[in-house]
């Protein structure tokens, strides 16, 4: 390295006292003072070129280091920055805009709450409900008017007929051996179903004069109509109306399994489609819309038969079913003999927080006030721990302590509900729980063994009350 020596340069700075001696109008001393500082710049010029050299004359590949470390660094700075920037972003959009944009979107709110969009199984035809193994089961329409939004809507529904009339008319409803085996009840069970078949066997006559008509065709709409409206005429067979949750539709794979379950058990089971779900009218859906599509179809049920009608509501379905009960103790109207709530919650606003979708967002300060209180306030709201005080009927609960969409805690705080708020002489309120080690979840507790004797007991006690 070239050293090099070079004067302070405080040696050659103007003094005060350099200053007050020219100022006294000393000429050799101002003439000393000038020769002093160009000095300086001399010196000053001299070590700049001798760093400069210093620098050129160092190796080619220290100088391409030197740069490269340089760029690398500019570059991790302007990565950071450009990270930084697109996380805030990015949390902006998730956190504060979606947010938002749910709190002011009525459609969106409607969307995420009824899930209509989300439809299983694939290309399923719901217009023939044998290609999901439901065999002697009639697809038509129950169509009324709206009269709040003017309105006509069609609303799909499915009517499966019981065991012990497919058994009966095997060979007229064309139903072959292996299918009516895998009808048939559990074995410990079956004397039980068997003791619920219809006995008066005078009854059949009207169904059998139909089926033996020499021109019938079970495919015709009108030979369906005549048939299956006249087996809930004739028969003795207890009717249950089945209210499904939100996504997909009656045809769903968890849903058909519990129709089976309560065909084996001589139940008649009427299931819809409200409203925006599988092939019932394409409107979008309200609280008040799904209710009335299934007061419509449960008026059309008592417009034929006598026989006593309970509901079945799971998931959503439960605060439809409690909803639908509240509405026809108000209109003064007879109800069902008893309701059953299968995965219920207590009310949308408290369902919301413990929902998956809402992980994100539950413990946002501005929670409450972008997401709840927005679907309150568009009466999207399914209180059932208000509804069950409203009526009378008996109340039966199912709930899997496994159940991660409804948690379990919502169904028992609602059993508690009830048991605070509902008349002393009202039907009583029943609570069965189902252990996580069985891993029925939210929608498979039709899968439980002891199942069809609680459904069969609960019904049997309630049959011939009135409340």
């Amino acid at each position: 390295p070239l050293s090099i020596i070079v004067p302070s340069p405080r040696a050659f700075e103007e003094t005060p006292q350099n200053r007050s001696h020219h100022q006294r109008g000393s000429p050799a001393r101002a003439k000393l003072l000038l020769t002093r500082r160009q000095h300086h710049q001399h010196r000053t010029a001299f070590f700049n070129s001798c760093c400069i050299r210093q620098q050129a004359s160092q190796s080619p590949a220290v100088a391409t280091l030197r740069m490269y470390l340089s760029i690398r660094r500019r570059l991790l700075k302007r990565i950071c920055l450009t990270t930084c920037k697109i996380c805030i972003l990015v949390f902006v959009i998730i956190f504060i805009v979606l947010p938002l944009i749910f709190k002011f979107s009525f459609a969106l709110q409607k969307s995420i709450l009824f899930l209509t969009f989300i439809s299983y199984p694939p290309n399923l035809d719901l217009k023939r409900p044998e290609k999901s193994g439901l065999y002697a089961t009639r697809n038509f329409f129950v169509t009324y008017r709206d009269q709040e939004e003017d309105i006509d809507v069609d609303v799909a529904v499915w009517h499966v007929l019981p065991n012990d009339l497919v058994r009966r008319f095997a060979k007229e409803l064309q139903i072959d051996e292996p299918t009516l085996s895998n009808m048939t009840a559990p074995e410990e069970v079956r004397e039980k179903v068997d003791a619920i078949a219809t006995k008066d066997h005078s009854q059949y006559r009207e169904i059998e004069r139909i089926l033996h008509r020499s021109d019938l065709n079970l495919a015709d709409t009108t030979t369906q109509k005549a048939l299956f409206e006249e087996t809930l005429r004739a028969t003795t067979n207890d009717i249950v109306l089945y209210l499904h949750g939100n996504t997909a539709s009656r045809g769903a794979s968890h849903r058909v399994e519990l129709y089976k379950l309560l065909r084996s058990l001589n139940y008649h089971v009427v299931t819809l489609d409200y409203r925006g779900y599988g092939d019932s009218a394409n409107i979008s859906p309200t609280e008040r819309g799904v209710v009335y599509d299934a007061l419509a179809v449960y008026q059309y049920i008592t417009s034929i038969s006598k026989n006593p009608v309970y509901l079945w509501g799971h998931s959503l379905g439960t605060g439809v079913a409690t909803h639908l009960l509240s509405l026809l103790t108000d209109m003064n109207m007879p109800g069902p003999r008893a309701v059953v709530l299968e995965s219920p919650f207590n009310n949308i606003r408290e369902e919301i927080c413990a929902h998956p979708f809402s992980k994100l967002y539950r413990h946002l300060p501005w929670f409450d006030y972008t997401i709840s209180r927005p679907m309150y306030a568009n009466e999207l709201r399914f209180e059932s721990d208000q509804h069950i005080a409203e009526f009378r009927q008996p109340v039966l609960i199912l709930h899997a302590e496994d159940d991660h969409v409804v948690p379990f805690n919502l169904g028992y705080k609602l059993y508690r509900t009830a048991l605070d708020t509902r008349g002393k002489s009202w039907g009583p309120i029943e609570f069965h729980r189902f252990e996580k080690t069985s891993h029925y979840g939210h929608r498979y507790i039709c899968r439980a063994p002891n199942l069809p004797e609680i459904v069969m007991h609960f019904f049997r006690t309630y049959r011939d009350e009135q409340y």
